[in-house]
């Protein structure tokens, strides 16, 4: 299993990472990725230690791997994934949406369905499964876009004028495909092994050519990530920007200059049907997302326990009014790491054997991720008040022979050094109020989609309302307008016990 060195020497390969107009020459050492390429380093140092239990051993490649991408056929194995998921989110104190184990799991669903991407003429089933065994076999790390760019919400690609502006096949050698455009939103891609790309939107019968899923390495000719402003480039130090100097996930639009795709690098081509397959035939998208739930699960912790924190520091915490927001805030942080849990004690094994998570539960927490996130930032805002605004300017205040006197005595809290303070109050905003923080509250909205997607798809669909409506309708069916019962015999009998009594 590969340590943190190695993947951090891996990534000055040749990719195009481009920022402010210029290529980036060193990704690795660059002062906008070193931070968390330093973070995801650690990650694998953390898999390849075998003391932290993350190890296990795979069936598809009879050797150890890393048991974030493994498949869960039993509950133990639910659980033991989970653990190490959890164990990552907990480094990183969740701040890290994409990391590796995050695609590591949709790939893990697509490999116990090898079925979904089977074709007449080429073994795209295999070549899924190759590809699989890869990424337990190196560790790897596998970022994804499968967002079409916002050229237009109205039409899909096949309606927008011009040239490709989403990525779609343009040719076809011996070789593999050939794709030209672009896609959206590689979180981790300028820093990731290799980047997974498809279209999760719906498509219809005329963007047949826009309906592929492949894998390519970062590096690839013809390929750009065209990245969002870093926000770690203007952090002034860990001191005063904790979060955005260390788990600054790049943001990239995937560009495609006529790239090939070798055949064995196909898994689904020009296939509208089975593009829909590949997420929801294999228990992917629900899979994923309680990778991702759990990751959530952990960020609001720490977000509570900041909450909390900052309470005692202020000494409103036996205010009831604050003891009140601070019930709220734990009620709201116990609904999603319940829900968390019920996912896992009500999944069921598929057709394949593959356990997936109860998709009641998982989806009706997700269903009010786009409020419950801003809710605890929220709450998190009302405690710290105007504390995060009379700060410091910053490290070098508390340093400086003209200015370190007046902050270590004004910039205070009873039993609480000025160091302490201000590290915790920085901390609160890196979390509600640098662009590091809205970059994350956005982030938390859209994690899954639009909302309205979510609840009226996801949600919706998964709640079993059917279920329910039946029992409805049979109560409805046992009284009349003159009062007579009707409907099961287990009731009748009870509403005539009930008579004679």
């Amino acid at each position: 299993m590969r340590t943190g060195a190695e993947y951090i020497s891996s990534l000055n390969d040749g990719r195009t990472v481009l920022i402010d107009g210029q290529a980036v020459r060193d990704v690795a050492g660059h002062p906008a990725f070193s931070k968390v390429v330093q973070t995801v380093g650690e990650l694998f140092d953390i898999a390849a230690d075998p003391a932290n239990g993350m190890q296990y051993h795979s069936p598809e490649i009879d050797g150890p791997a890393n048991r974030v991408f493994s498949i869960p056929r039993t509950s133990e194995d639910m659980k033991a994934r989970r653990a190490a998921v959890e164990r990552w989110a907990k480094h990183t104190h969740g701040w890290v949406g994409r990391s590796p184990d995050h695609v590591g799991t949709f790939f893990a669903a697509f490999a116990a369905h090898p079925e979904v991407f089977a074709h007449d003429e080429r073994d795209f089933a295999g070549n899924l499964t190759r590809y699989y065994e890869r990424i337990l076999r190196e560790n790897l790390y596998v970022s994804y876009a499968i967002i079409p760019p916002q050229y237009s919400r109205a039409t899909t690609a096949s309606g927008w004028e011009g040239d490709n502006i989403q990525v779609g096949v343009v040719g076809e050698t011996e070789e593999g495909l050939i794709v030209r455009g672009s896609q959206m939103l590689a979180t981790g891609g300028a820093i990731s092994d290799e980047v997974f790309v498809t279209c999760i939107k719906p498509l219809g019968p005329d963007d047949v050519d826009f309906a592929v899923s492949f894998a390519l390495p970062a590096a690839t000719e013809g390929l750009k990530f065209l990245c969002r402003r870093p926000y770690a480039t203007s952090a002034t130090s860990e001191f005063d920007y904790p979060l955005t100097s260390r788990y600054d996930e790049p943001d990239a639009l995937v560009i495609f200059d006529d790239v090939l795709v070798p055949w064995d690098r196909v898994f689904i081509d020009r296939d509208v049907e089975k593009l829909r397959r590949q997420f929801f035939d294999t228990g992917a998208h629900a899979l994923g997302n309680w990778q991702a739930q759990t990751r959530l699960t952990v960020k609001l912790q720490f977000i509570a326990a900041v909450a909390r924190k900052i309470a005692a520091v202020n000494g409103t915490d036996r205010i009831p009014g604050v003891q009140e927001r601070l019930g709220e805030l734990a009620a709201v942080v116990s609904s999603v790491e319940s829900a968390l849990l019920a996912a896992e004690y009500s999944a069921s094994p598929d057709a394949d054997g593959m356990m997936v998570p109860g998709k009641r539960a998982l989806y009706g927490i997700m269903g009010l991720q786009s409020e419950t996130y801003p809710r605890v930032i929220q709450i998190l805002r009302d405690l710290a008040g105007g504390g995060v605004l009379q700060l410091p300017s910053g490290v070098a205040d508390m340093k400086s022979e003209v200015t370190a006197a007046d902050v270590e005595k004004y910039v205070a809290s009873p039993n609480v050094s000025s160091e302490e303070r201000i590290k915790l109050f920085r901390l609160a905003w890196d979390i509600i109020g640098t662009e590091f923080a809205g970059r994350h509250q956005q982030y938390e909205l859209f994690y899954a989609g639009a909302p309205f997607v979510v609840k009226g798809v996801y949600t919706y669909r998964n709640f079993g309302f059917e279920l329910h409506v039946a029992e409805l309708d049979e109560f409805l069916a046992g009284y009349t307008v003159d009062g007579r019962t009707a409907g099961s015999p287990a009731l009748e009998a009870l509403v005539g016990a009930g008579e004679e009594a």
